[in-house]
């Protein structure tokens, strides 16, 4: 029932609102009880009441039957004792009363129109046998006031052999004494005590009405200010964190929308500085070549060799701008979550090796040494293309930024779930405060000297998005003029959420 009550609830729209299911539940909660109760309290004193009047008949029957067997009155009924008895039983609950013989011919009716016929009746049959049966009929329509019906056996104590010379003494069914009695005094106090109840239960259901509302109206207030706080924020009028510290609920949402509001002004400022920096990165090869060819255009008798210099500068920072654009393209990409992977299974020894033989000529110009230690071999799923780009950047890395005589290591390790890849070099290091930043995109630890080197500073964040995407994790730590670490950590088994 309760099932059929929720679902309907819910199928209305105009239930959809807090302070509207906040009402209903009061309501529910309040009413429902009160309804039990007064049905139960009814129900509860009905019963009691038929059970005492039934107890109060009884007794008075059953003297009432000792007194027949006295008077011999079903040989012969006309004992002006018992009739008077009969009459006034009669008359008292506003019954009737039917003396039955053995033969089943009923001997007596208080109402005087059935005597000398037959009965028959299972109750009667069953009272033949020594029983006293009663019987509760409610009013309906066709009966208003209900009545209670009682049989009672007319005993004679009778004395017997025992088949041994002893006497015993049994008692016999000589007849049956049915009647019936009004239910009148029990129907009205019900239907009294029903008026007074109903009465009791709408001022109670006018209370709780009340109360419902009142409470709805307040325990949905916190849940506006909220809305009205959001909206302010969306509409851009705020831009201070929200507080309606009115419940641990709402707490518990403000703070998630306002660290949701934290991770977005991040994003924003992130997205503002990548486009500055992508608009410095990219206009910068531009001038360059600008001024080149200005130059160039400005001698007008210039010599091949400086044509060649300047030619040569030129084709060096069209590579540069290929270079960020090609990095820009590929983060895109990566960033779009319809591009999915490529997933194959993959020997990451053999990648690695791979990886480390077409980078030691980078190393050996400036004669740092490569060095990679399997502890184990290893098979993924991976995407292999994915990958490639996560060890080259990061081993290209190590050694760009490695000292001269320096030394990069690989070690490649596995356990059941995961396999990581440790890169340490011997290089420069990065400084404690930028190791929070240095998978941003165009970030630069040191521009100048990043700018020797070479590299369009997307490297990092390239490697990062690649990780995440295999649902990895990559952690980095660094101690300045002896070296850095980066821990990149893969699921052996792609999982697609």
């Amino acid at each position: 029932m309760w099932n059929k009550i929720r679902d309907a609830v819910k199928r209305l729209p105009s239930m959809r609102s807090l302070k509207a299911r906040i009402f209903i539940i009061i309501m529910l909660v309040g009413t429902i009880p009160s309804i039990l109760m007064r049905y139960g309290i009814l129900k509860s004193y009905e019963e009691r009441a038929v059970y005492q009047r039934q107890k109060v008949v009884q007794n008075q029957l059953k003297i009432l039957a000792n007194h027949l067997i006295t008077y011999n009155y079903l040989q012969d009924a006309s004992s002006e004792v018992i009739n008077a008895e009969l009459d006034m039983l009669s008359s008292l609950y506003d019954g009737r009363v039917l003396i039955i013989g053995s033969n089943y011919k009923i001997v007596k009716d208080t109402y005087g129109v059935s005597e000398g016929r037959t009965i028959i009746s299972e109750e009667v049959f069953r009272t033949f046998k020594g029983e006293s049966l009663s019987n509760y009929v409610r009013p309906d329509e066709y009966n208003t006031d209900g009545y209670i019906e009682m049989t009672v056996p007319i005993l004679v104590t009778v004395t017997k052999d025992d088949g041994q010379g002893e006497p015993i003494e049994e008692s016999v069914v000589r007849g049956v004494m049915l009647t019936s009695i009004s239910a009148e005094y029990i129907t009205s106090t019900l239907s009294s005590m029903n008026r007074k109840a109903f009465i009791w239960e709408a001022l109670i259901m006018l209370v709780v009405f009340t109360l419902a509302i009142v409470c709805s109206l307040l325990l949905a207030r916190p849940f506006n200010y909220v809305t009205d706080a959001i909206n302010r924020v969306k509409e851009g009028f705020s831009d201070e964190k929200i507080s309606v510290p009115d419940y641990v609920e709402t707490t518990h949402i403000i703070d998630a929308f306002n660290a949701l509001l934290k991770r977005m002004r991040v994003l924003d400022t992130s997205r503002q500085e990548f486009v500055a920096n992508v608009s410095h990165e990219l206009k910068t090869p531009l001038a360059s070549m600008k001024v080149l060819a200005d130059s160039l255009l400005a001698q007008t008798d210039a010599p091949p060799e400086l044509y060649r210099e300047f030619l040569t500068d030129i084709a060096e920072e069209i590579d540069r701008e290929n270079q960020i654009i090609t990095d820009l393209l590929a983060l895109v990409k990566m960033d779009k979550t319809a591009s999915g992977l490529n997933i194959s299974t993959v020997d990451i020894n053999a990648l690695t090796e791979l990886i480390l033989r077409r980078l030691r000529p980078i190393a050996r110009k400036k004669d740092v040494e490569v060095v990679f230690e399997s502890i184990r071999p290893v098979t993924a799923e991976v995407d292999e293309v994915k990958m490639t780009l996560i060890l080259s950047n990061l081993v290209e890395n190590a050694i760009k930024y490695n000292k001269e005589h320096g030394r990069v290591k690989v070690v490649l390790d596995a356990d059941h779930q995961y396999f990581t890849l440790e890169i340490s070099d011997t290089g420069i290091g990065i400084p404690e405060e930028a190791l929070g930043h240095i998978f941003e995109r165009f970030y630069r630890v040191d521009k100048s000297h990043s700018r020797e080197i070479g590299g369009t500073g997307l490297g990092l964040a390239i490697a990062r998005s690649a990780v995440l995407r295999h649902k990895g994790s990559v952690k980095v730590s660094s101690v300045e003029n002896e070296g850095t670490v980066f821990i990149v950590k893969i699921p052996l088994n792609y999982i697609a959420f």
